[in-house]
């Protein structure tokens, strides 16, 4: 028997969670499974949408919620994986149409793990979890596209939540001038305790702007969308970069094609869910590497997986800050 965050649809359609008591062979049949005994999961803004059903996040019913988890691997039917070796999975579409791992058990197919990181255990590694993850593709992806800490600030949007907190963290210790973007005026000095130069009221950004602005960023990582998205776009040096990772704010985009015709501004689409093995390796072991351990109690808190229910709801209303670990032991 194991527990798991249990999703059901009630009468009125409505999406019901509740912490349930399961057997290992209620778990899915997967061509190429592992089973995965579960030591850490988290609760990122799409778990949120997924418990409270506040989105049609979940493709099927019932469902086990949570789109990441660290343990160790019980029994393999894959090649590369054996008993005993200590894995990471981060979406491939569980917690939507598989089940996840907001659960003491899980199984999954073999192709979507990677192995854990030397350096990080693994409470570490899910206080990073998909956030974290997400935010250091960003960072490749400015690097990659040839934004280097000499060429100005770089400005992070919803600052003080998952993905915003790690990627100023991981920005600054690379050298970079990071600008924090948020609406929470308490959140100034832990954001700046990370490593962001300044800090700006979200209204800045929020609301409609001209479709060109005064050109200030180098690079924006952003996790908002909408307006936000919009202006710092239209506010982005010439041969800036931006990378969109995220929808806090709304899907829409009401921006002009000015920023990229006039400026040559490039928009990239970052996607922390079906990122091949590769990305996904490097971009955890660059997590290894370049995040300073003692900034991830800065982060994380840590709840059992009864707290991590009500915790959906708290992340939606944008009153968690940084990112919330299951132990889901506890």
């Amino acid at each position: 028997m194991f527990k798991a965050i249990y999703l059901t649809k009630g009468e009125d359609g409505s999406t019901v969670a509740s912490v349930k008591d399961l057997n290992e062979s209620d778990l899915p049949v997967v061509e190429g499974g592992v089973t995965v005994a579960v030591d850490y999961s988290t609760i990122n803004f799409k778990d949120g949408l997924a418990i409270t059903g506040k989105s049609p996040v979940v493709r099927k019913f019932p469902m086990v919620a949570g789109i990441d988890f660290c343990g160790v691997v019980k029994e393999s039917d894959h090649p590369r994986w054996k008993a005993g070796d200590q894995v990471i999975l981060n979406g491939w579409g569980v917690g939507e149409s598989h089940w996840g791992g907001l659960s003491q058990c899980a199984r999954v197919s073999g192709d979507w793990l990677i192995s854990k990181p030397s350096s990080l255990s693994p409470k570490d590694c899910m206080s990073i979890g998909t956030a974290g993850y997400t935010a250091m593709l960003c960072v490749l992806a400015l690097e990659r596209s040839g934004v280097s800490p000499n060429d100005g600030e770089v400005l992070v949007t919803g600052a003080s939540g998952g993905v915003g907190s790690f990627a100023i963290s991981i920005l600054s210790s690379l050298g970079y001038q990071v600008v924090a973007s948020t609406g929470k005026k308490d959140e100034h000095q832990f954001l700046t305790s990370l490593g962001a130069k300044e800090v700006i009221d979200r209204e800045l950004l929020s609301v409609a702007g001209k479709p060109l602005q005064k050109e200030r960023w180098a690079g924006v990582v952003d996790t908002v969308g909408s307006h936000t998205l919009a202006n710092a776009c239209a506010s982005t040096k010439y041969g800036g970069v931006v990378t969109a990772c995220g929808l806090a704010g709304g899907m829409d985009l009401p921006l002009t094609v000015a920023p990229f015709i006039l400026r040559g501004v490039s928009l990239i689409g970052v996607d922390s869910v079906m990122a091949s093995k590769e990305v996904r390796e490097n971009a955890w072991s660059r997590l290894g590497n370049d995040l300073k351990l003692s900034v991830i109690s800065q982060i994380a808190k840590v709840v059992d997986l009864q707290c991590a229910i009500s915790t959906g709801g708290d992340i939606l209303k944008g009153v968690i800050r940084g990112r919330v670990v299951v132990d889901v032991n506890k």
